[in-house]
Order: structure tokens, then sequence, then C-alpha cells
């Protein structure tokens, strides 16, 4: 599946670049690294400051892969990741190209 604005919220994130542009909680607006794993409610991002765990359902996340950059809501991909592709697909009709 090609990686573009209205699939990302499908796509498998573990690898992908990642910054956090709002949060709820104000200590993880800003963090930024690699994602290195993921839970069902958390990203566990890999940051120059050592490991971070962020709390997708109220934070907004900005990820690169090479050149292109994609905003998604944590609400979009509050899931599982092997269960994003039949859940999130209310958010991926949603979605823009």
């Amino acid at each position: 599946m090609p990686l573009n604005n209205k699939t990302i919220v499908l796509h498998e994130l573990i690898g992908l670049d990642c910054r956090i542009m709002k949060s709820s909680d104000p200590s993880q607006k800003g963090i930024s690294g690699r994602v290195i794993d993921e839970t069902k409610n958390t990203l566990i991002l890999e940051t120059p400051q050592g490991i971070k765990r962020v709390v997708k359902k109220i934070s907004l996340f900005r990820f690169r892969s090479g050149k292109e950059s994609f905003l998604v809501e944590g609400e979009e991909i509050n899931f599982r990741s092997h269960e994003r592709i039949e859940k999130a697909l209310k958010f991926y009709k949603k979605r823009k190209l």
C-alpha cells in the first residue's frame, strides 16, 4: 500500500520519524524521534534524550517518510497495530489525498 495522506492511518508506523505537534500534556509537546514500538494507547519513540512513551489519544502527530510528512490526530491511530486496518477505516474514508 503506498504511503500517502489518506493511507497513513492504516499504515505501519514503526520506523517512521515522528514529532508531537500538539498534546493536552504539555510535557509531550515537541518530542520527536523514530517510532520503535506501539501499543494500543501509546507510541514509543527513540529520541536523542532516550526512549519516550507518548499517549496517542491526546496528541497530534507529524509523521515523516522521506521528504513527505503527514499530520495525524491520535484518535485516528488509537488502536493496536494489527487492528488498525479494520478499525481505522472510518478515519481513512474522511481523510483527503
